[in-house]
Formats: C-alpha cells, sequence, structure tokens
C-alpha cells in the first residue's frame, strides 16, 4: 500500500503538469479577450460596429492570430494601441501552443526511436530479435516482396530504432514477456519470425508467442535444425527454417510452408532436381516442347533452362533453346537422356500427326 501513494502522487502530478503546460495558451486568449473587449468600447466612438458582440470575436480572433483581413479596423488611436495589445496576446499564445506542439511531437519521437510505443498494426509482420547487417536485409526483402507493415520487436541491449530511416516500427523489452510482445501487436499479427541469438533462446520465445497468440504463422530460424522436433511440442504448426538461409526465411514468411517444398526438395528419396544437357545434333528446341514432354511422358516438371545467354528460370513457352541447351527439372528419379533427346527429336513428328487428326 505504501508504494501506490508515490505512484499515484506521480500520475497526478505528471497530469496536473500538462493540463498546466495546455492551460496556459487558453489563459492567455481569455484574458487578453475579456480585458481588450470593454478597452475597445472604450477607445472607440460611442456606436461603433467593431464592439459589437457578434463582431469583435470575429475581430479579436483574425486580429490574435495576426491574419488581418482588414474588413474591420479600430478608428482611433486608442483603439489601434488596444488592437497592438491583441496581436501581442495572440502571439504569445500561439508560441505557447507551437512551443507544446514541438515538444509533443519530439517526445513521440523519442518514444519511437526508443521502442516504447506500442503498435495498433493488425495483420502485420513481427520479427523479433536484432543481428545487424542481416536484418536489415531481411527486412529489405520483406518491404520489397510484401505490402504488409513491418514491427522489429528486441532485447533491451538495442537501445534505439537501428532503421529509423525505413518504414519498421521499433519495440524494446523481454520477448519472452507477453507484455512486451503484446505492445508489438503479436496478438494481432498475420506472421512472426522468432531470429534469436541461440537456438535455446529461440524456443523460450517461440512458447512465449505461442502462448499469447496461437493463430499467427510462427516462423524461427535454427542453427541446428536437427532440435525442429523440440517445438513441436509447443505447436505443429511451427516452420523452422534453416538459419543460415535469409531468403529462404523472407519466402516462407510472406508463403506460408514455402520451407516444406525447399526440404523435400533436399531430402534424398523425395522428389529431387536433376539436369540433362541436350546434344548439339538436337538443333534448336522450344521450352514448350521440352516441357511438354517431360511432364505428359516422365511425370517430371522443367523448372529452368541454361545456354550461353545464362540461366533462364521458369522460362516463357515462347522461348526457342539453342542446340547444346541445359535442362533442368523436378522428378522422382534421374531420366535417361538419351530417351528424352529421342523423345524431343520425335516430338514434332507426333505433333504433326496429332494436328492432321484435329483437321
Amino acid at each position: 500500500m505504501g508504494c501506490l501513494v508515490p505512484l499515484f502522487v506521480y500520475r497526478l502530478l505528471t497530469r496536473l503538469t500538462f493540463l498546466r503546460k495546455w492551460a496556459t495558451p487558453v489563459v492567455v486568449v481569455l484574458f487578453v479577450f475579456g480585458t481588450s473587449w470593454p478597452l475597445m468600447a472604450v477607445a472607440e466612438p460611442a456606436g461603433s460596429a467593431l464592439v459589437r458582440p457578434a463582431n469583435y470575436w470575429w475581430y479579436f480572433t483574425v486580429t490574435a492570430a495576426t491574419v488581418g483581413y482588414g474588413d474591420m479596423t479600430p478608428e482611433t488611436a486608442l483603439g489601434r494601441l488596444v488592437g497592438g495589445y491583441v496581436i501581442l496576446g495572440g502571439i504569445a499564445a500561439l508560441t505557447t501552443v507551437f512551443t507544446n506542439l514541438v515538444a509533443a511531437l519530439e517526445q513521440l519521437r523519442g518514444r519511437r526511436t526508443q521502442g516504447a510505443i506500442t503498435v495498433s498494426l493488425a495483420q502485420h509482420i513481427v520479427l523479433i530479435g536484432y543481428t545487424p547487417g542481416r536484418t536489415e536485409r531481411i527486412v529489405g526483402q520483406l518491404l520489397a516482396d510484401d505490402a504488409a507493415s513491418v514491427v522489429l520487436c528486441t532485447w533491451e541491449e538495442v537501445t534505439s530504432h537501428p532503421m529509423p530511416e525505413r518504414p519498421v516500427e521499433f519495440v524494446r523489452g523481454d520477448p519472452t514477456d507477453g507484455q512486451v510482445l503484446r505492445r508489438a501487436g503479436v496478438h494481432r499479427a498475420r506472421t512472426v519470425l522468432v531470429d534469436a541469438h541461440d537456438d535455446n533462446e529461440a524456443l523460450a520465445v517461440a512458447v512465449a508467442v505461442d502462448h499469447v497468440y496461437r493463430g499467427s504463422h510462427l516462423v524461427v530460424t535454427l542453427r541446428d535444425m536437427a532440435r525442429a522436433p523440440l517445438f513441436g511440442y509447443v505447436d505443429a504448426a511451427i516452420r523452422c527454417v534453416q538459419w543460415h538461409a535469409p531468403r529462404m526465411i523472407t519466402e516462407e514468411l510472406t508463403s506460408p510452408g514455402i520451407s516444406d517444398v525447399y526440404a523435400e526438395l533436399m531430402t534424398h528419396g523425395g522428389a529431387n532436381t536433376y539436369s540433362v544437357a541436350l546434344p548439339d545434333t538436337l538443333g534448336r528446341v522450344p521450352v514448350d516442347r521440352c516441357r511438354t514432354l517431360l511432364n505428359q511422358r516422365h511425370q517430371a516438371t522443367l523448372l529452368a533452362a541454361r545456354s550461353a545467354d545464362g540461366l533462364l528460370v521458369n522460362p516463357s513457352v515462347r522461348t526457342v533453346l539453342p542446340a547444346g541447351a541445359v535442362l533442368y527439372y523436378i522428378a522422382e528419379r534421374r531420366l535417361d537422356a538419351g530417351k528424352l533427346t529421342d523423345g524431343l527429336r520425335g516430338a514434332p513428328a507426333a505433333e504433326d500427326a496429332s494436328a492432321a487428326l484435329r483437321r
């Protein structure tokens, strides 16, 4: 109970300081208005339209704001002196307002730089952890590939926003603390990446994130992929990605499940990637013919083709490959190069026969 009293007093004084700061310009305006009106009534001739209640508030507003439309002006020298008093009072009030606004903006900017804010985003991407250079690369790829907002949540050791020039919100604290995760909007996030200092720390953060929100797409980077089964005890939906593959990480964040495809391609016994060099004697070959032959006869998928001009990933069906090109494909096993070549040689005749039947 004793510790609550000082806290209450501190908050009360803070609130009073805030109110006093913004009450000053209001008091100045009211005081100048209340004193200038009777002075103007005394200074101006009897029956002056300027001092009528329906007119004076307008004159006071444009004069105090130093706009000065000139539609109403004092007629006497004493009246113009009162008008000068209104101008000075208006300048004093406006200066106080602008000073308070600048101070408030600087305070807000400081809170953002120091990671003390609470984000109000939804369906965004939260990156937990910071490694100089690496995190900037991941953020750059995310901003280039995805329209979602990004929030960076780091440990206390990162004392200020490491990327203030980028459209990235910054939250600082202990990522194993549920309050810190909520400040980063984890409970409203679309995707969360845990990129910790080590695998043990990654597991602790993953447990905290799963506790705050089980509906997010949670991706964890690991140095040792053999520890991935441990995360299945937390949530079977957690995706573990090799720490040393930043591009794969960003692809998993923006395209959930793509890491499983990569894992399948790199696992012996599953679908594998192969290459085959076409003989020069085959001559020029359309990509469409290669793709059709691989798919229909061998249940394989063409990935890319290489020639002297370079590598073509997912080449267009209108592309014609030069003699000696290399094909890259996905299949259950490596295809016989001779059979593939014979199939490409016989493809035109088969196509012509099919076209003749259609006619």
